[in-house]
């Protein structure tokens, strides 16, 4: 509220109302407040649920890093290091390269995952935004999924709403076979009641190949099951789908248009940043 006239919050403060950094609403409010009309408590009555809107978009706001500024990068950067080669890596008993292949990349995972704007300024032209998903794209051992996972392991350790899950075609399958559903990698409702759903940031690593047949139901339906779902939970509710290929722009189409005439798959990648990852195997 740098612009925010002061004047407007002493006033408001006369009436023991807060600020909710709208102009034009708290001026509204002002005048309801100074109003003897019957639609005046209508004002004041969503003018606190205005107020509570705010706060919670302050809260999300504060447990987001400002990584505007370089120093404070480079410390996240370091942090992402120290988890890659201590934590996720410990156990090969290897490091974590960074290169060219993968500098860029890491650069503005590292500021999207904060909700930095300029994760969008790393890869001029390409169109990524915000609030799309993340689609690592690109050849087997490359480290899409090992970067996913570092990611995840980060994310946790600073405690970021965007922290996501890491989960493998198998895994969802190996679910679906013991529950006959996806309800925990989806919309996430079976222990809640009424119809409060409760879905979780995921990351789906290696779509598109391992589909088989796996006792008589075919996991390629399943995959496109979830992202069916996940794009509605995406829309709804704001929690992500991220994924990870191997396949390239013309397999994933061919793929994804197998099992859905109208295209409806394929037009919803349109929802994701999609990055190739180049380089040759890292294992």
């Amino acid at each position: 509220m740098n612009e925010y006239p002061k004047t407007l919050i002493d006033a408001l403060a006369m009436y023991h109302k807060k600020p909710t950094g709208n102009v034009d609403w708290d001026q509204a409010v002002l005048a309801a407040c100074k109003s003897k009309e019957k639609s005046a408590s209508t004002w004041l009555t969503l003018h606190d649920v205005a107020v509570k809107v705010r706060k919670d978009i302050e809260k999300v706001q504060l447990a987001s890093y400002d990584l505007q500024d370089e120093e404070a990068y480079k410390a996240h950067a370091n942090l992402l290091l120290y988890i890659a080669n201590n934590i996720v890596l410990a156990r090969q008993r290897r490091q974590f390269v960074i290169d060219d292949n993968n500098r860029d990349i890491i650069r503005f995972l590292l500021y999207y995952f904060n909700g930095c704007s300029l994760a969008e300024e790393v890869f001029p032209g390409r169109g990524y935004k915000l609030h799309k998903n993340i689609m690592l794209q690109g050849g087997v051992g490359v480290g899409k999924t090992l970067l996913m996972q570092i990611f995840s392991e980060y994310l946790m350790r600073i405690r970021s709403p965007r922290f996501f899950y890491n989960l493998s075609v198998t895994q969802m399958v190996n679910y679906y076979t013991l529950h006959n559903n996806l309800d925990r990698f989806t919309f996430n409702e079976e222990e809640n009641k009424g119809f409060q759903c409760t879905p979780v940031n995921i990351c789906l690593n290696d779509i598109g190949i391992q589909d088989k047949t796996f006792f008589g139901m075919d996991t390629g339906l399943l995959t496109d099951e979830f992202l069916h779902a996940r794009n509605e939970i995406w829309t709804q509710y704001g929690k992500c789908a991220h994924l990870t290929t191997n396949l390239d722009d013309k397999a994933l189409r061919k793929r994804f248009e197998r099992n859905d005439g109208f295209g409806r798959l394929i037009d919803r990648f349109k929802t994701y940043n999609i990055i190739p990852v180049g380089g040759v195997s890292r294992r």
